[in-house]
């Protein structure tokens, strides 16, 4: 007779397979043939249609329009005809369409994830239990949002008109992430959902009808490529929201350089999956389960590094052998399965490249024994062993089952690895210490950190990366920001005229070796240097005179304050308190020596008050000052047992050009924010009129200010942002000398490292008024959230 943990072993979960006969009647419905969603209204099918196909069993399910440039100008012209009456609407009357939309969401549930299974390959219980529930959360948050606009978001208004484009892996809940809030915020959308799995975003056209949502406020065009980059390069967008590739990601950036477009870019991952000798083993197997075969690992944010402290490597392997031969691998339609289809064959071919390198560079692949269906695109979970660092698994994002482990032997070692990627989506920590936990998640370059959980969401916790995972935040208030403009914005004045660049290039000793070189030097690491290329610059006043000659900076230069920079990370660890001690002691000691400033100002600008000028800086770096301590992050308590703190992080390394108008102020209100949240800087003063910043040496000298967390590099604005914005080292590149082809220039240089950029876009900026100038709307330039997830009780 068996004994009961016989009988366990060897119980196994019978079929429980979910009808799919609601959703085929809609596509029936429908007679499997769809046109587009323009101006609250169905087009017939196109010329040009393609299949969508059940990547289960590859069988077609309906053949999908393809977009055409002029479909996607009716659409933009559509919602612009409809977005100043859906602002018109008021917040009340947005929040109640929005609230319709979410109550849809949640009473054909069913039907939504029926379609999503059979569109996309994944289980129906991720379908049904996480991705619509989180769908109509956010719709449900964001009506929210909605009605307290007026009060929450009074000093902004909408974008506009807003193009989104969105992946394959979470259609309906990527178009819930972009839709809710771009809504909210008065907003009308073109929306574009990915060619593989178009078909819950038609379905969401019907329940926009039957929401009220008037008409032109949501279009939905379906196509390939080319239907995204008529969107991308339509002069009606105002806005972009992508999430996809890298690569992609680049394109866009480049596409859209110089245009004015607001963009956000949610791209790939490479997340790390770190689990300390004290951690809770079994608990982590199962949170890696769910964090790199959930949706078959097709997940940007998927931890598909596992890094496994060394004492505990070979049992935590142990551990997740024995988890992964237990997993189902099935039809995606029983509710039992644990792991579905891929969803295209290209994707299936792209893994099984990846995993062979692997096997030909000499690591273990270990696949557990399962029998995968004959039909449709499957692939196995899949633990890669002995990969190097740099190898191809290790560094390139797989995007589909394929796990890459490694081991470490101390905190910092896991940190090193952690980071060791040009990837920063997120990343998970395992440990039974939350004092080691909390110690290491802030270290992490990371947007989202999950402390002993995995994969967790919500509406009010912002998403979102660093580095070449993208920028811009998805949820929470960073998101709904994605989708305004601050109003001080509509009041920029026009870029000033001022002639730079006809002042006489010399070298520095003017051929006399035995010359005093009395140029005004570099300012490099807490130093004064001289230029690389022993260049100057006559700087002449408003009169003509001369005043004094100025280093004319290189790329080495730029080369040696990025280094300098990078090794200046006390700024960024210290305190806010004492961040905000030293720009008191600037203000402090320019105000000693404000006559001098002011002085050299008049002599420079020919300006008849330039006293105004020296206050109005000593003003704003207090202004800087008093925010360093007071820029503090949110703590959100989502419907996880736990709470989400938000935390306001320096984006790192920010190189700025500085404007010609206002030369001191204008240096000042830039170069202070970035210093006062922690941010390290490389500074190009104003080309025309560098001195003021010069002058500021000896100040920054007697001001506290540690070496390298700014440093300045005088010279030609064009040729040093060309360098800012092509260096890999640098992680944000903010230009506001108002030359429009410069702005689009460093936008278009940014995009091979995807930093940050803010410029000003060919306009100018009253550096005297503080709502253009000075407070939140320009810290949320000089900081990047990061969302870190702690459970309460596990």
């Amino acid at each position: 007779m068996p004994t009961i943990q016989e009988i366990l072993q060897n119980m196994d979960y019978g079929p429980a397979p979910e009808s799919t006969k609601e959703a085929n009647a809609w596509l029936d419905q429908h007679e499997r043939r769809f046109g587009l969603f323009i101006d609250n209204a169905w087009t017939g099918a196109g010329a040009e249609t393609f299949a969508t196909n059940n990547p289960a069993n590859g069988k077609e399910l309906a053949q999908i329009t393809q977009a055409t440039t002029d479909d996607v100008n009716r659409a933009v012209d559509a919602a612009r005809r409809a977005q100043p009456g859906w602002v018109a609407l008021g917040g009340h009357g947005r929040a109640k369409i929005l609230y319709a939309l979410a109550r849809l969401l949640q009473k054909h549930s069913r039907l939504f994830a029926v379609l999503e299974t059979l569109d996309n390959g994944k289980t129906i219980r991720e379908t049904r239990d996480a991705d619509l529930p989180l769908a109509a959360r956010h719709f449900y948050h964001h009506a929210g949002w909605a009605q307290l606009q007026s009060e929450e978001f009074a000093d902004y208004r909408a974008v506009g008109v807003v193009g989104q484009i969105v992946p394959w892996n979470f259609p309906l809940l990527m178009l819930a992430w972009k839709i809710a809030p771009a809504l909210a915020a008065g907003n009308t959308i073109v929306f574009k959902p990915a060619e593989f799995t178009p078909l819950t975003a038609l379905l969401f056209a019907e329940i926009c009808q039957q929401a009220g949502v008037p008409a032109g406020v949501v279009n939905i065009v379906t196509g390939d490529g080319r239907t995204g980059e008529a969107i991308v390069n339509h002069p009606g967008i105002d806005k972009l929201a992508f999430t996809g590739s890298t690569e992609v990601g680049r394109i866009i950036r480049k596409a859209t350089a110089g245009t004015g477009k607001k963009l956000s870019l949610e791209l790939g991952g490479k997340s790390p999956f770190i689990v300390f000798e004290d951690a809770d083993l079994d608990a982590a197997v199962e949170g890696l389960v769910d964090s790199i075969w959930f949706n078959q690992g097709q997940v940007c944010c998927a931890g598909s590094r596992l890094l496994v402290q060394e004492s505990v490597e070979e049992r935590f392997l142990a551990k997740l052998k024995a988890r992964m031969d237990n997993l189902r691998l099935g039809s995606p339609l029983d509710k039992s399965m644990d792991v579905g289809a891929l969803v295209d064959p290209v994707q299936h071919q792209r893994i099984t490249g990846l995993v062979q390198s692997a096997l030909a560079e000499g690591c273990t692949v270990y696949q557990p024994a399962c029998e995968l269906p004959a039909d449709g695109s499957w692939y196995p979970p899949t633990l890669i062993m002995g990969a190097s660092t740099s190898a191809g698994v290790a560094q390139t994002e797989i995007f589909g089952p394929v796990l890459v482990a490694m081991s470490f032997r101390t905190p910092v070692e896991a940190v090193q690895l952690a980071n060791n990627t040009v990837y920063g989506l997120a990343a998970c920590v395992w440990s039974e210490s939350i004092s080691l936990a909390l110690d290491v998640a802030p270290q992490i370059k990371a947007g989202v950190v999950w402390i002993n959980t995995a994969n967790q969401f919500d509406a009010a916790c912002g998403f979102g990366g660093y580095k070449e995972s993208g920028y811009g935040r998805e949820g929470g208030r960073e998101g709904m920001l994605e989708y305004m403009t601050h109003l001080s914005e509509d009041a920029r004045p026009a870029a000033p005229v001022i002639e730079t660049g006809k002042a006489r290039i010399k070298a520095s000793d003017e051929g006399n070796p035995f010359a005093i070189d009395r140029t005004a030097k570099l300012y490099i690491g807490g130093k004064q240097a001289r230029p690389d290329g022993a260049y100057s610059r006559a700087i002449n006043g408003a009169g003509g005179q001369f005043l004094a000659d100025v280093g004319e900076g290189n790329r080495k230069d730029i080369r040696n304050a990025v280094e300098a920079a990078h090794k200046a990370t006390g700024w960024s660890k210290a305190s806010a308190h004492n961040r905000a001690q030293v720009l008191y002691y600037i203000a402090e000691n320019l105000a000693a020596r404000a006559d001098e400033f002011a002085a050299r100002i008049g002599a420079m600008t020919g300006a008849k008050n330039p006293e105004r000028e020296v206050q109005a800086s000593i003003d704003r770096l207090f202004t800087w000052a008093a925010w360093a301590d007071k820029y503090d992050g949110l703590a959100h308590q989502p419907p996880m047992h736990g709470i989400t703190v938000a935390l306001n992080e320096p984006v790192g390394v920010v190189g700025i050009i500085c404007p010609n108008e206002a030369p001191l102020l204008g240096f000042i209100s830039l170069v202070a924010p970035a210093l006062a949240v922690g941010n390290r800087v490389v500074a190009v003063p104003s080309e025309a009129y560098p001195l003021s910043a010069t002058d500021l040496y000896q100040v920054l000298d007697t001001s506290d200010l540690p070496g390298g967390a700014l440093n300045i590099v005088t010279g030609s604005a064009d040729e040093l942002a060309r360098t800012l914005a092509s260096h890999y080292d640098v992680d944000a590149v903010w230009r506001h000398d108002g030359k429009a082809e410069g702005c689009a220039e460093v936008e278009r240089l940014s995009a091979e490292s995807l930093k940050r950029t803010w410029t000003s876009g060919g306009k100018g900026r009253d550096w005297y008024d503080n709502k253009q100038a000075a407070g939140r709307a320009v810290l949320y330039h000089a900081t990047q959230v990061k969302n870190v997830w702690i459970p309460y009780g596990v």
